[in-house]
């Protein structure tokens, strides 16, 4: 598979580059993005939660009355779960949300992200470029060239580049990440997926 190469103008260079059908012409693998998908998510959460229970609660342990002969339920204390200031009734604990993946199943969900990409013609392969200073404006001109200003928007970059980091940062629409930092969430969140020229070797060295 070959794409052409687009100036940082939107305009075509002339050159092609060639996508590894080992990577980006693979039939995707739903379950094992499902499960990349899923352990990504659940290691962003924090996992602090926490609910006073019974035992934790401040407040007289004295039984509220005899247990039979009052026509009412029975109740055990004031701290009891169904009081209001009372306890959580199985409340959350901190607990740790990280779950373990095995690395060829991770690179098979990676592989499969990017040949869903590939498919639908939203990867675009723009040549080598740089920023003198950290310039949104200037960052946001260049997807503008590209037709990409209003698209929910991926840059991978070969090695991280701190200009263009720093411009792209305050776009809610625009991400920018290194090619060791690729994941399938970050690919399939995004639009559309922009590699640089040394992108592409970069990300087939580490996947295959």
């Amino acid at each position: 598979m070959e794409v052409s190469v687009l100036s940082i103008n939107g305009t075509e260079t002339g050159k092609k580059v060639k996508l590894s059908e080992s990577i980006f012409g693979i039939e995707p693998n739903n379950h094992a993005i499902y499960l990349d998908v899923k352990q990504y998510l659940a290691n962003q959460r924090q996992g602090t939660h926490k609910a006073k229970e019974k035992s934790e609660v401040s407040g007289s342990t004295k039984k509220l009355h005899r247990q039979k002969g009052t026509g009412g339920s029975r109740k055990g204390s004031i701290k009891s779960g169904t009081f209001v200031g009372g306890a959580r009734i199985h409340g959350p604990r901190p607990r740790n949300y990280s779950f373990k993946l095995n690395q060829k199943l991770k690179q098979l969900a990676r592989k499969s992200a990017l040949a869903y990409k590939a498919k639908e013609n939203n990867i675009t392969v723009v040549e080598n470029f740089n920023l003198d200073a950290a310039k949104t404006k200037q960052y946001i001109s260049i997807l503008n060239n590209l037709n990409l200003g209003n698209e929910k928007v991926l840059l991978v970059l070969p090695e991280y580049n701190k200009n263009i980091y720093l411009s792209s940062r305050n776009l809610p629409k625009s991400k920018v990440i290194v090619a060791s930092d690729v994941n399938t969430y970050e690919i399939l969140h995004a639009n559309k997926v922009i590699f640089l020229e040394n992108t592409v070797t970069a990300i087939e060295n580490i996947l295959n």
